[in-house]
């Protein structure tokens, strides 16, 4: 009967994955694409795809953006080529990635004796990783590469000879490289390193099952050109990315040096905080785990692998001010399989099943209030329903779009990179007494600063709670 099946923690875990993968699915297409990150890293693949430029990022027509490496933006931008430009083609590689992630892991875990379903489960149901299972972002690339490194690295490790789980690895770091650049090598090689040094005899193992020569010559000819053309055609990419990004980002509490934003100074430690509330609720139980096998955790080789890999990306970023809880994304993997290696001898499962489901179930009921009462356009944070509706793509697409002072990147993607700026009144003045039509956009919040001698010239068209757009008064 069915209701036997739902006494079925594994037929429970088996419609739970679907059904997430499903609503999943459901969001990345449907939900606009979000101010400020989101949409950016989407309208950077349409101006490549739009301008055919494959090498140098653009944060704006002729405006290169050195902030991270191409490989997120390659994929949504392939992905432009073949779905159209559309937020669920900007966040189909991510919802991708996850789903490899979660097929590779549940084939793990079926050879360990457990359901096939269980990482996927667990994965889906930590905030983290269910927020990026379908979000224009370089973290999930990156979260993907830093996978497949460490799992390559232990079957390698724990194979008879060389495998071609060695050659993974290097493919993986050359990935990584791409994907965020030097950032892969300081996340995995510390925590490897660290677990070789509990067994002298590993660093025999690693020298007699990687193929190193060649193996770092597979990632150099991944990696390195990209790098190499980048550098000559915007010549200063090398010293910002490699220096600013990697090095002062992190030691520098509100680095002044970045092009693209004002970092935001958290609390020193900021990064544990993220980790217990975005990877809720499996990390509190595995920390429980953790405490009560303290005395047993590094004689077991698979559990003290997984420790360092987990604990080795919050304490690296403890002291860190400029920090984002996406940076937890990576070991989100780590957690699930401490879980999984416990889920056998758990005895709380149903427990743990009916928590790990309250952020999904929050998520849901969040976007189904949005969607069916209509107000989504208030409330969600973006450009798009305001832009749509005054069909500026369409009836009203030779009609100028000034934007003041800054572009919201979501209008500038859902205009089709029309979006221009008026930094000035001298310039607002001069765009008004042309006497032609034109939209005028500004935050919502900053609408009484204009002075009302243009505020007589403008009529409020379209507005929500983040932002305002006005047409111009034609003058008889």
């Amino acid at each position: 009967m069915l209701t036997d099946k739902f006494k079925n923690n594994s037929y429970i875990l088996y419609i739970s994955v679907i059904i997430l993968i499903l609503f999943r699915l459901l969001l990345t297409a449907t939900v606009p694409l979000l101010d400020k990150t989101e949409a950016r890293y989407a309208e950077i693949a349409r101006i490549m795809w739009e301008t055919n430029q494959w090498v140098v990022l653009q944060i704006d027509y002729g405006v290169p953006f050195w902030a991270k490496p191409p490989l997120s933006t390659w994929m949504s931008a392939v992905s432009f080529a073949v779905f159209g430009i559309n937020e669920f083609a900007s966040r189909l590689p991510s919802f991708i990635l996850n789903l490899l992630l979660i097929i590779l892991t549940g084939r793990i875990a079926k050879k360990s004796g457990v359901s096939f379903y269980l990482p996927g489960f667990i994965l889906l149901t930590m905030p983290e990783f269910l927020i990026h299972t379908g979000v224009v972002s370089t973290d999930t690339a990156l979260g993907f590469c830093i996978t497949l490194m460490m799992l390559s690295f232990w079957k390698t490790m724990n194979s008879a000879g060389k495998t071609f789980w060695n050659y993974i690895f290097f493919v993986a770091l050359g990935l990584g490289l791409l994907a965020k650049g030097p950032l892969i090598i300081v996340l995995t090689f510390p925590p490897l390193f660290l677990w070789c040094c509990l067994d002298k005899n590993r660093f025999k193992d690693l020298f007699s099952k990687f193929s190193i020569v060649l193996g770092i010559l597979i990632s150099a000819i991944i990696a390195i050109p990209w790098y190499y053309f980048a550098e000559q055609q915007t010549p200063g990419f090398l010293d910002y990315f490699i220096v600013g990004e990697h090095y002062k980002r992190f030691v520098e509490s509100g680095w002044k040096g970045d092009l693209y934003g004002n970092p935001k100074s958290v609390p020193l430690g900021m990064i544990w905080l993220f980790l217990i509330a975005f990877a809720f609720p499996w990390i509190q139980i595995v920390l429980f785990k953790l405490w009560k096998n303290r005395q047993t955790i590094l004689k077991n080789k698979w559990v003290s692998f997984l420790v360092l890999w987990l604990f080795w990306t919050p304490i690296f970023f403890t002291i860190s001010r400029n920090i984002l809880h996406t940076y937890i994304l990576p070991v989100t993997i780590p957690i699930m399989f401490l879980m999984v290696y416990w889920w056998p001898e758990y005895k709380n499962k149903k427990v743990a099943i009916r928590v790990s489901l309250i952020f999904p179930l929050i998520v849901f009921i969040a976007y189904i209030g949005l969607f069916a009462t209509g107000k989504v356009d208030n409330y969600i944070n973006s450009d798009k329903y305001l832009l749509e509706n005054l069909k500026i793509t369409t009836a009203n697409k030779e009609t100028p779009l000034y934007y003041w002072e800054s572009k919201n990147y979501s209008g500038q993607f859902y205009s089709n990179g029309k979006a221009q700026i008026l930094k000035t009144f001298n310039e607002l003045d001069s765009v008004l007494s042309s006497n032609k039509k034109i939209f005028f956009v500004i935050s919502t919040k900053r609408v009484v600063d204009i002075p009302k001698k243009y505020k007589d010239q403008l009529i409020l068209t379209q507005s929500n709670y983040k932002t305002s757009i006005f047409v111009s008064k034609q003058k008889p």
